[in-house]
């Protein structure tokens, strides 16, 4: 009558990610990593989660599977600086200079005077 209620799945995908904060705050990584992976099977286009994971991975130095999920995190939100500041950095570790710079390129139009920007293309800089 007031609203409707919220489905099942929606109530148990919120306490997940819950769970699966709490865990990323613990630096239980592997389980935060279980954890999202059943989120995402009941909802693949749940971005925070997508973030999560990818900077999980990010984390790890396993930057290939980071970028994978930046890359599904920003078809859902492309103008997403913090994701395209990590995806870039990602890239840059894995030597890929020219998707960095396209990524910071991004973020410049988004943000101009954002500073992560400016630091990571004067290091993509000093290494080619």
């Amino acid at each position: 009558m007031f609203g409707k209620k919220p489905k099942t799945t929606e109530v148990k995908t919120s306490q997940k990610k819950k769970e699966l904060r709490k865990l990323v705050k613990k630096k239980q990584y592997d389980d935060a990593l279980k954890i999202g992976a059943e989120i995402l099977k009941k909802v693949p286009e749940e971005n925070d989660v997508l973030f999560i994971i990818g900077g999980i991975y990010y984390m790890k130095n396993q930057y290939q599977t980071a970028i994978s999920y930046f890359e599904k995190s920003l078809k859902i939100g492309s103008y997403d600086t913090d994701v395209l500041i990590l995806k870039a950095n990602a890239h840059h570790f894995l030597g890929q200079s020219k998707q960095a710079i396209s990524c910071c390129n991004k973020i410049k139009e988004i943000d101009p005077k954002n500073k992560a920007v400016s630091e990571l293309l004067s290091k993509i800089n000093t290494t080619n």
